[in-house]
């Protein structure tokens, strides 16, 4: 780590367990904070603010570059090619990605005393009620979201699906006390969801108005309210902890998942033209409001200083969308590259794929303004989480997360771990070990890159059945030492193998830290 020359002087100890406050923003790139890419054009000041409270990990991972995988990977602590899911992501009307009775971070610390919220986009799937009596996942196999099946889940949502019913397998089962929120902003049913239920009645076609999937809508729901209403639960939820709450000195987990920048792009009016960029680069600055919000109301209840406040993203930025130009030409409009200096963009094996901002504060912990450049990844939270607050990891639980509290705190400058595994839209692994990252496919895109793009960036194509790359001399990613470097191959190779055996042989994978 680095900060006040390397060292932390430990805050005075704050009594009880901490607070913890997740939020996680949708298809944010690694470019789009200045903190980590500098000539970012988007004003952030509650985000520069945050650098400067707290610790930045510049070299964070999520487990994949697409949107269901790596939440599950963060909420479950395992691999999200572990899952049913293989590839790509949770499709419309699927069931749920976490099993009944698998443990998540909300269950743990719920049964370790903590009220939880989980309020935003979901994602994860649920069971929803059907007029046969059959699930979705009966009729269209699980993940399948191919042109022609989108297009018949979208009936089936309009024909077979019960809006009056409970639906069950979201976040009230899966350890929240409390939910708040949408499935995903372009799935019907555009409706909000509290707890098990829809909130009115999905009763009328999606109007042109709403980006998304045709489908059901309730009368006047919109995108641009979710950010508020978001925000306000999330505030509310904050308020009834702090000194005058019913719920005061009892710890509280609150998972806020955004909706955005993720299409559907639609910031809200007060901040359209704020970053001169256009929608895309407004909405990441009502992102930077809603955090500075969330933070002045845990400031505001004094429970700031005892708060692990952690934001990140789940993926890269997005190659592009129907309301949305995307990375690439929102590089070549305004000069602004929201995946910096990395190559790639959500769905790909590359860094720019799944490489994500990290910014972690805990005034009572943390020393403000430092920075770790150790490997991390998402999957680590559940144990770091844990770790912080005392509660024990169920057995069998969380099998590929390693806590990283020891780099938070200052109790150690060694890496905690030192081989981590992403995974693409597509199903290509990626296996990482120090400076080494390996590619098991002859190319890291899910899209073809434009060729300008690869002209700009000085990309080439060759005939390697595979990629290995040298991050600390090649951040960008432009040479393929695969021929050159066969025994860093060979060992990245046996690692990958040895993380994906884990499960079948019953054994936790050992982190090679471990000796």
């Amino acid at each position: 780590m680095t900060g006040d020359k390397g060292r932390r002087v430990m805050a005075n100890p704050v009594a009880g367990p901490p607070n913890v406050v997740l939020i996680l923003a949708d298809d944010l790139g690694y470019g789009d904070l200045r903190r980590f890419w500098p000539a970012s054009k988007i004003p952030t000041p509650n985000l520069d603010a945050l650098v400067e409270e707290g610790m930045a990990f510049t070299d964070a991972h999520a487990t994949s570059s697409i949107c269901s995988p790596s939440r599950y990977s963060l909420l479950t602590g395992e691999y999200n090619w572990r899952s049913r899911l293989k590839d790509g992501i949770v499709g419309m009307w699927d069931e749920p990605m976490i099993e009944d009775g698998q443990a998540t971070i909300a269950t743990t610390l719920r049964d370790g005393g903590y009220d939880t919220l989980c309020v935003g986009k979901w994602h994860l799937g649920w069971r929803w009620p059907t007029r046969s009596g059959r699930g979705v996942n009966e009729t269209f196999i699980y993940g399948d979201t191919e042109y022609e099946t989108n297009a018949k889940r979208e009936e089936f949502g309009r024909t077979e699906i019960l809006f009056d019913r409970p639906i069950t397998g979201g976040p009230i089962d899966r350890g929240f006390d409390e939910y708040f929120g949408v499935d995903v902003p372009n799935f019907p049913p555009y409706a909000w969801i509290e707890g098990d239920r829809i909130i009115g009645t999905p009763c009328e076609p999606k109007p042109d108005r709403l980006y998304g999937n045709e489908g059901l809508a309730t009368p006047g729901w919109s995108h641009e309210a979710m950010l508020p209403m978001f925000t306000a639960r999330a505030a509310d939820f904050i308020r009834r902890h702090g000194p005058c709450g019913k719920s005061h000195g009892t710890p509280f987990f609150l998972y806020f998942p955004l909706t955005a920048p993720h299409s559907p792009v639609t910031p809200n009016r007060e901040f359209v033209g704020r970053s001169g960029l256009g929608s895309y680069g407004d909405l990441v600055c009502e992102i930077d409001d809603l955090v500075g919000q969330i933070r002045a109301a845990l400031a505001q209840n004094g429970l700031l200083e005892n708060t692990i406040f952690v934001f990140t993203s789940d993926n890269g930025p997005e190659f592009a969308t129907l309301d949305d130009e995307g990375a690439f030409e929102r590089a070549r409009r305004t000069g602004h590259y929201s995946m910096g200096d990395l190559r790639g963009v959500k769905h790909d094996a590359w860094e720019g794929g799944h490489r994500v901002p990290l910014l972690v504060s805990w005034p009572a912990r943390i020393k403000g303004g430092t920075t770790c450049p150790h490997v991390v990844s998402l999957v680590d939270l559940m144990a770091t989480v844990l770790d912080a607050a005392g509660v024990p990891c169920p057995a069998g639980a969380a099998t590929d997360s390693i806590s990283m509290l020891p780099l938070l705190t200052g109790a150690s400058d060694m890496p905690t771990r030192e081989f981590s595994v992403q995974h693409s839209r597509v199903g290509v692994f990626v296996g990482r070990a120090g400076k080494w990252v390996l590619i098991e496919a002859p190319i890291g895109a899910t899209y073809p890159e434009p060729d300008w793009w690869k002209e700009l960036r000085c990309y080439d194509d060759d005939d390697q059945p595979a990629q290995l790359f040298e991050l600390d001399r090649d951040i960008s990613q432009r040479r393929n030492l695969y021929a050159q470097r066969p025994a860093e191959v060979e060992y990245l190779t046996g690692l990958l193998q040895q993380v994906r055996q884990a499960r079948a042989t019953g054994a936790r994978f050992k982190n090679i830290t471990d000796g």
